[in-house]
Order: C-alpha cells, then structure tokens, then sequence
C-alpha cells in the first residue's frame, strides 16, 4: 500500500515514516497542505496520515475538502488535540481513525493496518487462497505449512492483491506502489518481483491477465 503522510514536525515526521515503511508500505512525506493535495491529485494512495495544524492550514478543513469532493480514500489524524470534542469533530468529518501524540509507533502500524481492512471490506487480516495462507497483521505468509519470506517490495505487492481478492490490479498501480521505496521503475520491475513471489508461493498464486493486470489466483 501507498501512504501519503501530511507532517511538518521533523522528527515526528521522520520516525512515523520509517515505520510505516519498515510495515512494507510505500511513504511519500509532505509538510504542506498544499503538497498533500497535489500529491493526491497524482497518485492513487490507499491511506493518508494528516497533522491537523499544518503551516498553511487546518487539517481538518483539507479533510472536509477532501470529503466534499467525494474523496473516499481512509484518513486517520495524527495531532496533539486530546480533547474528546477535538475527537468527535474529526471523526464527523469524515476521519476514519484519530490517534493523539506522543502515540505508540506499534499502535500507529496496528491502526493502518486495522484501518486498511476495514476499507477493503474484509476485516479479517488472515487471507487464504489455495495453499497460500497471508497473515497481514503480523506480516507473515505460508505455502501450505512452510514459512515462507518476503520482501518489502513482496509485501506492497501482495497487500494490493489482498485488499479485493477479486480485483485486477493493474501494472500501473503496483508501480505506484513500489515507486517510493526510493528505487527507479524499470520496465521489468514488476514482472520480475511477480516472478519471485510465484517461485515462494507457487506458481499458480498470481494470475496474469494479459493487457489487463494480475490477480490472486484463485480470484
């Protein structure tokens, strides 16, 4: 999954986006309302964490613009506001989740993930199909009994694949999700990293629909 992070304490900033990533998430970083709109005007992200006071703004004002205009993507808010009125007025404006600093990092990883199953519509984070069994809560994965490992990049690629165990995710989309882990698309990147994850969950885990884009394979 690819996370927008809307934050403009450094440290803070820092710390959320190296275990969001350290998750198997994809972070692009802002400090400015301004670049969080235009960033989700280009990219397709599956979650944004929002600081509600940002240098040219509220947070909560972006949230509602971004509700108003029928932005579904999940929210949930990061902000030193503990008061249960701060609470109930983001929760009403459309947040799906409100976390208050200083917050665990452990609990942060726990509510995207918590978050990102809800929006999918399957809350459960055990995902079955064929032989493969995926633990998502724990980041886990099985062929049959064995363990089997997987990457950070494996890892983004197999939350798209999860969240809609029907959906063809396209080229497109798991370029995006990869595309901030620092590293340079090639136009082979994803084909390769398909190839490896076949080889340590089978080959019949991920179908390819030519043109289209890959599914589970027992979608």
């Amino acid at each position: 999954m690819r996370v927008l992070l809307i934050e403009d304490e450094p440290y803070l900033g820092q710390a959320v986006q190296e275990q969001v990533a350290a998750d198997g998430h994809a972070v692009d970083w802002v400090k400015r309302l301004d670049e969080g709109e235009a960033a989700l005007r280009a990219v397709d992200y599956g979650l944004v964490l929002l600081d509600l006071h940002l240098p040219d703004g509220r947070g909560l004002d972006f949230l509602k613009t971004m509700r108003r205009g029928g932005d579904p993507r999940p929210v949930i808010i990061l902000t030193a506001r503990d008061q249960i009125s701060d609470r109930i007025e983001g929760l009403n404006a459309g947040a799906d989740d409100y976390l208050v600093k200083p917050f665990d990092l452990d609990e942060l990883s726990a509510r995207v993930m918590a978050v990102s199953r809800r929006y999918a519509g399957n809350p459960n984070p055990l995902i079955t199909f064929g032989d493969v069994k995926i633990d998502k809560a724990d980041r886990r994965a099985w062929l049959g009994d064995r363990p089997v490992d997987l990457t950070k990049r494996e890892w983004a690629i197999m939350d798209l694949l999860t969240q809609r165990a029907t959906a063809v995710i396209s080229k497109e989309q798991i370029e995006e999700a990869l595309y901030a882990f620092g590293s340079e698309i090639e136009s082979n990147t994803v084909e390769v990293h398909i190839s490896r994850l076949r080889k340590k969950l089978g080959r019949d885990a991920i179908q390819t629909l030519r043109g289209v884009g890959y599914r589970l394979g027992s979608a």
